[in-house]
């Protein structure tokens, strides 16, 4: 693990505390866990714009006419090449 040095405002820094109390844990791994959670956001973003970038655009992949027929296949396409997702 990396050590980092944040600045909170006090009623961040006031709110978390209670919220580590709370739940038994330290405020580093709810700073962590709000990390995790804003990372997996802006993935979904990204996946997202790419999805609407290949069918929502009007532009057909690679010159296909049957894109209406076959967008999940395409978008299958797009996903396993950008992200590696089969």
């Amino acid at each position: 693990m990396q050590r980092t040095q944040i600045q909170l405002s006090t009623e961040q820094q006031r709110r978390l505390k209670i919220l580590a109390t709370q739940r038994g844990t330290s405020v580093a791994e709810l700073v962590r866990e709000g990390i995790d959670l804003l990372l997996l956001q802006e993935d979904r973003r990204k996946r997202w714009r790419r999805a609407w970038k290949a069918v929502g655009a009007g532009h057909e992949p690679a010159g296909a006419s049957d894109v209406a027929e076959r967008h999940d296949d395409y978008l299958r396409e797009i996903y396993a090449r950008d992200l590696g997702v089969r």
